[in-house]
């Protein structure tokens, strides 16, 4: 299913015509994260072991154990982020793996940086993480940045939003999910 829907992107990519709407280049299968989200797919995720080694191999440990199948994005705020990665949906979830030690880094906090989410404490991140709709920098620094979506954000961007009067905390029963995560390497 993975490999049509990589087909299908480039396919997709190919047919829209213009010069900047490509094809995504996965120029390094070990380090690309494909997600079909339950709005459409697949979203592309191109990680960053360079500026963030211990989130990136957390991520594909929990991809590699299917941790991520089925988990919904419980909190999305309009014009900042959407966040997953809890499997109870709470925002309180966590993966049985050990926390991550911060790794802070220059990369900046735009639209499609993907970054993980945490409690105060700065090494207290897990299996939670956000896809950032637009920039914000008040998190750059604060927050470490894993990966960036280079393909799909249309499919982020149809992510039912919460309410604001409640954190972003979408209801129950208007989550969106991630059906599938895969690291592109691992699709024959």
């Amino acid at each position: 299913m993975l490999r049509r829907h990589l087909i299908a992107a480039a396919l997709l990519f190919a047919s829209i015509g213009s010069a900047a709407a490509q094809a995504p280049q996965i120029r390094d299968p070990e380090n690309t994260l494909v997600l079909t989200l339950s709005t459409g797919g697949p979203v592309i995720i191109a990680m960053r072991p360079d500026i963030a080694p211990g989130h990136v191999q957390q991520i594909k440990t929990l991809v590699r154990q299917g941790f991520y199948d089925g988990v919904v994005f419980h909190r999305v705020i309009e014009g900042f982020m959407a966040q997953t990665g809890d499997p109870t949906g709470t925002g309180t979830g966590r993966s049985p793996l050990p926390n991550i030690r911060a790794e802070f880094s220059r990369e900046p906090h735009t639209r499609g940086a993907v970054s993980m989410a945490r409690s105060q404490s700065p090494d207290s991140a897990n299996s939670q993480f956000f896809i950032m709709f637009a920039a914000n920098s008040g998190l750059d620094n604060q927050y470490s940045v894993w990966g960036r979506v280079i393909a799909g954000m249309e499919f982020v961007d149809r992510i039912q939003r919460g309410p604001s009067n409640q954190n972003g905390m979408v209801p129950v029963d208007q989550r969106d999910r991630i059906i599938t995560a895969r690291i592109a390497a691992d699709v024959r």
